[in-house]
């Protein structure tokens, strides 16, 4: 087996939670603020040594500074927990962003953390400047007789095996979690289940969390949402991240291509995912390296890229342009423009797009920036 290159270097602190459960976080990477609201499987430590998980932390923290935790009861936060609520998972969230110091941050909820993403950004609006939601879904079960005979014997399944040395139980799960796994990384998933929590733990996490359901949240959502999900995703179906897409106010849908619910290291899939964070990241980014908020009002201007529609070929090119970091000189240089021409074309793209304000020209960039999420969610499909 090929040495796995060394781990990022992360810090980890802990906080404690409105019941005085001690949760796990840790901090990692640069760029703009991102917080992920975690899914289950996780152990921080455990987690920068794995083949599984190593590639999908490095990668955040390429574009972003990346807030992670483990849940209660799981990896390094308390494992003595009895309260596995939503609303206690929510108040981790929150004593999360606290200890962390962050006003303002993108949020990014995964698999089972997305349901607990959507509510804090529904309590927390003036916190959250964009919200992504990773394999996800609005409600957990359908509670049909079926599903719930499912829910039964997968349950059964952990009391059974969940512990047990070999991972012949552990393994029904690891291969819904990862299908195109190879070997080795099958058994790295085997393992983390047994670090990062006990067999106690793992059942009531499930059972609580076949009370979860979204739906009367999502269309008082007021943010820029990005939805992804892989197509053949055999824990939680498409559909859930396709009701959500359709349900919050502006979200946008990409799928990606894979069987994977866990997006392995060097599948297109993963490379997909990280360029839409990448680009959904952008006007954080630049609000950061400028220190001018980039958040598009909603009294002031508009959030819809197809807006964009309504300018002149020339006024396209001028914005494009600047959405590409060029200043006015050089945008004058490229188009064969003065320098005057070129600020008599921005003003009336801001005109047009009813931006005003010093950050117009910021928010003007970051529109063409969701235009091409919006492109490339189209072309993936969905």
């Amino acid at each position: 087996m090929a040495p796995l290159p060394p781990p990022p270097a992360q810090s980890v602190g802990f906080c404690r939670s409105a019941d005085g459960v001690r949760i796990a976080y840790s901090r990692l990477g640069h760029g703009p603020p991102l917080v992920v609201s975690t899914c289950w499987l996780s152990h921080l430590e455990y987690d920068l040594q794995s083949p599984v998980w190593q590639h999908f932390v490095r990668g955040l923290g390429e574009v972003s500074s990346t807030v992670r935790y483990d849940e209660r009861g799981f990896g390094l936060s308390d494992w003595d927990v009895t309260d596995f609520s939503f609303e206690a998972r929510l108040n981790d969230l929150e004593a999360v962003v606290d200890a962390a110091g962050l006003e303002r941050f993108a949020l990014l909820g995964m698999s089972q953390g997305g349901p607990v993403a959507v509510a804090y950004a529904h309590r927390h609006p003036e916190r959250v400047t964009r919200l992504a939601l990773l394999a996800s879904y609005v409600a957990t079960v359908d509670k049909g007789a079926e599903t719930m005979l499912m829910e039964e014997t997968f349950t059964k399944m952990i009391e059974v095996g969940w512990a047990r040395p070999e991972g012949r139980f552990r393994r029904v799960f690891t291969d819904a979690l990862m299908p195109g796994a190879s070997p080795e990384q099958m058994t790295w998933v085997d393992e983390l289940m047994r670090r990062s929590t006990s067999t106690e733990n793992a059942v009531a996490f499930r059972r609580a969390r076949l009370n979860v359901d979204m739906t009367d949240l999502l269309p008082q959502l007021q943010l820029p949402t990005l939805v992804m999900h892989s197509r053949g995703d055999q824990m939680n179906p498409i559909a859930g991240s396709r009701r959500l897409a359709a349900e919050i106010p502006g979200a946008r849908l990409v799928t990606l291509e894979s069987d994977n619910h866990v997006l392995l290291d060097g599948e297109p899939a993963t490379q997909v995912f990280f360029a839409a964070m990448a680009d959904f990241l952008a006007p954080d980014a630049a609000a950061a390296a400028t220190g001018v908020p980039v958040d598009l009002p909603r009294q002031n201007g508009t959030t819809d890229p197809a807006a964009l529609a309504q300018l002149t070929g020339r006024e396209r090119e001028v914005l494009d342009l600047v959405a590409a970091g060029r200043e006015n000189r050089e945008i004058a240089e490229a188009l064969t423009l003065s320098v005057r021409t070129v600020e008599r074309h921005l003003q009336t793209v801001y005109r047009k797009l009813g931006l005003t304000g010093s950050a117009q020209r910021t928010a003007a960039a970051a529109l063409v920036r969701g235009a091409g999420d919006y492109a490339r969610a189209a072309t993936a499909g969905g």
